[in-house]
């Protein structure tokens, strides 16, 4: 049958793979936004020295890494929502619960690898640095926001930035709850016209297109701000 491009030019499939990759793009955009505040939480918790946090932050990050991401996204979808209210659960499922259990997992998910590349990245900036941000009166949040934190993430950039990759390929997953992300609308697209290379292949490339594009921003940042711990 040859390869048909005018498809993916314009008309009705165009459209239905566009609004596929914004809603890829917005899944990706607000896990990212959730994941990082987080990550750095749980990365603190974890070198806290209260035990209880420790505790805490260790089983946070052991139970979402060794649970498969399909499996956390399926629990926020179908079983999450059982333990809330009826009148709750009937509010979700009337709006766009899809899309708030794929953020919620990704987020949580990502959250998890990222913390523990942070907790390494503070841990190898040296303690002395720690020690005259307090001897200088900074409390300890303070010390951590304004001298150690940026130092750690600078460190810390070539693993965030895989992890950043992982989570924009896993935003394909969401389709199998349901969210007209855009492995869902290419499957709906090669289902109605039978043209799978097309619609597979535009699913492809936008995938490796941002992929690639995240990789050169950091490759720009490693060059432009080069990680050194003091």
């Amino acid at each position: 049958m040859g390869f048909d491009l005018s498809m993916l030019m314009g008309g009705q499939y165009h459209e239905m793979l566009m609004a596929g990759l914004r809603l890829s793009l917005l899944l990706f955009v607000v896990s990212l936004a959730c994941a990082l505040p987080l990550a750095v939480i749980v990365a603190l918790m974890r070198l806290s020295r209260f035990a209880m946090l420790r505790a805490l932050g260790m089983a946070y990050v052991e139970a979402i890494r060794n649970v498969p991401l399909l499996a956390q996204m399926l629990f926020w979808y179908f079983g999450a929502p059982e333990l809330l209210p009826e009148s709750v659960r009937y509010w979700l499922y009337d709006g766009e619960i899809e899309a708030v259990a794929a953020i919620v997992a990704l987020s949580l998910y990502t959250a998890a690898y990222m913390a523990e590349d942070i907790r390494s990245g503070i841990r190898a900036v040296a303690p002395v640095q720690s020690e005259a941000a307090r001897a200088l009166g900074l409390s300890y949040l303070e010390s951590m926001r304004l001298v150690i934190l940026p130092q750690a993430v600078r460190i810390t950039v070539p693993p965030l930035i895989s992890q950043t990759l992982n989570l924009w390929k896993g935003t394909s997953i969401a389709t199998v709850i349901g969210v007209s992300e855009l492995m869902y609308q290419a499957g709906q697209v090669e289902s109605a016209s039978f043209r799978s290379f097309e619609a597979f292949a535009f699913a492809s490339a936008s995938y490796l297109g941002l992929s690639l594009l995240i990789t050169a921003l950091a490759a720009w940042y490693q060059h432009r701000y080069p990680a050194r711990a003091l």
